[in-house]
């Protein structure tokens, strides 16, 4: 299943919200992101419209399988990319913004490549 940057971004940041805060809000994902609060609308109403996530009467989200499954795969990315650079003395401020632009275009062999480097160094 392919599906957007931007939108792979929304879903990775509603899942690290509800870790976070237990709950999944407009407000807090536009914080998150530093984007408006029209430009989440916009992206929810698109996530919603793809069965990807689902807002309830009171505007909270919660992620649907679908949803879940691209925000977890993206999330897992990030946490080992933002690792590797960490061990190779990289400010882990900037490894973690190096990693969000990074985790969406790495292909998978090389993602995997880089999660089994760091395993096996224990990082």
């Amino acid at each position: 299943m392919k599906i957007r940057k931007a939108a792979e971004d929304y879903l990775e940041a509603m899942l690290m919200l509800r870790e976070q805060k237990g709950f999944i809000r407009s407000v807090d994902i536009a914080e998150q992101l530093g984007v408006t609060k029209p430009s989440v609308s916009y992206a929810t109403k698109h996530l919603r419209e793809n069965g990807y996530i689902s807002m309830d009467k009171d505007g909270l989200i919660t992620l649907l399988p679908p949803g879940m499954r691209i925000a977890k795969s993206i999330y897992t990315r990030h946490k080992v990319l933002s690792r590797f650079l960490i061990s190779l003395g990289v400010d882990p401020e900037i490894a973690r913004e190096d990693a969000c632009k990074i985790e969406h275009d790495l292909t998978e062999e090389s993602f995997q490549a880089i999660r089994r480097h760091t395993e096996e160094a224990g990082s």
